[in-house]
């Protein structure tokens, strides 16, 4: 391994705590820029245009490699399956440093249709299937009759079509980021700072001080801009609070317009969302994404019927023209960016890949790129 060195993170979002995390327990000396005040989540109703946060925190925390492959190709799903391992040993290291919240599950996840929306639930399935024929580490789906969709989740309405995915999971995505900020060895976060530029071996923010590093890393989503082609993604969740409701696993509802998920949370909360819409309004919830969320979360889960509603949120996703992800490195530099919609299914395996590129991984981690990732030179 590289030895010791003085490493800048600029973007203390999902990739930004997590090479922070990795760095650090490594014996590099890190130092994180964010304009955020703190590593804490935003208090719900407190986000507006000027003062975004990362949209990790929006994010629902699904990790579906399978499910996903009916928005993403091979590299997300590559990504994504090898992810689930390392979130999974993520989650046990942060419990060992002192960590007391849930921040991992692995219980599954369904996919449902309705009768009426069988036919587009079947093409979704056919193009999942041949995806996991072809990727054969990846599982396929599992049809379920109605008796063991009732043994699995009594919750869900039994007369729903049903395919369960068995090895996917989710993470809690406000206690695990807020985790990787407090646990964090030898990182220094300087938070309410907005760096203006990321270039080889310096960082410039925004009051004009450049700072030196070794390395300087840019991971800032949207706000990279205009070092990389980037547009952000609106998403829209709405958080509700059911007691009384069990859910073990996320479902998602497969419908001809949209692919609306319930994912249960600590405390009776449930993050229903779907919305995927081409614009930069950072704006709130608009009434016609809430009624058809809920009415759709609702038609899948009757006894949400009663569920008060905590809070609604949307943030932007940054996505590159083709979708994907990307690294690009050079001496001095490196950048990931362009998660779009799947930033905590592919997060830890990015992060290991441009680690290991670069010759900074622990050495647990080492050796472990998988075939579908790229990386694209500055």
């Amino acid at each position: 391994m590289a030895s010791r060195m003085k490493v800048g993170i600029v973007g203390a979002g999902v990739l930004g705590r997590l090479l922070a995390w990795q760095l650090g327990r490594a014996g590099h000396a890190v130092t994180v820029f964010d304009p955020a005040p703190g590593p804490q989540a935003p208090e719900p109703g407190s986000l507006t245009q000027r003062q975004p946060c990362a949209a990790g925190f929006t994010a629902a925390g699904m990790l579906s490699p399978v499910a996903e492959l009916d928005n993403a190709g091979p590299v997300q799903a590559g990504l994504g399956w090898r992810s689930l391992g390392l979130w999974r040993k993520l989650a046990e290291q942060l419990r060992t440093a002192g960590c007391a919240a849930p921040l991992f599950a692995q219980h599954g996840s369904l996919m449902l249709a309705h009768g009426t929306d069988r036919g587009a639930a079947q093409r979704v399935l056919a193009r999942l299937q041949a995806a996991t024929d072809v990727a054969k580490e990846l599982p396929a789906p599992q049809p379920l009759d109605r008796a063991a969709l009732s043994a699995l989740e009594p919750a869900v309405a039994p007369d729903l079509h049903a395919w369960l995915l068995p090895e996917e999971a989710q993470v809690m995505p406000r206690d695990l980021l807020q985790a990787l900020a407090v646990y964090a060895p030898n990182v220094h976060w300087c938070w309410g700072e907005r760096a203006e530029r990321v270039e080889a071996g310096r960082i410039t923010m925004a009051d004009g001080e450049t700072v030196a590093f070794e390395l300087a890393i840019d991971v800032r989503g949207v706000g990279a801009r205009p070092d990389m082609p980037l547009r952000g993604v609106r998403g829209e969740v709405i958080w509700l609070h059911a007691p009384g409701v069990t859910l073990w696993r996320p479902v998602r509802l497969l419908h001809p317009r949209h692919r609306v998920y319930v994912v249960p949370r600590p405390g009776d909360l449930f993050v229903v969302g779907a919305s995927e819409i081409e614009s930069e309004d950072r704006s709130p919830v608009s009434l016609r994404s809430a009624v058809e969320l809920m009415a759709a979360a609702h038609s899948a889960i009757p006894g949400l019927a009663e569920a008060r509603i905590v809070h609604m949120e949307s943030n932007l996703r940054p996505a590159l023209p083709d979708n994907e992800p990307r690294i690009e490195h050079a001496d001095g530099l490196l950048r990931i960016n362009g998660l779009f919609r799947h930033g905590w299914l592919i997060a830890p395996a990015l992060v290991e890949d441009a680690l290991s590129t670069l010759g900074l991984c622990p050495a647990p981690l080492r050796g472990l790129i998988h075939p579908l990732a790229h990386a694209h030179p500055c």
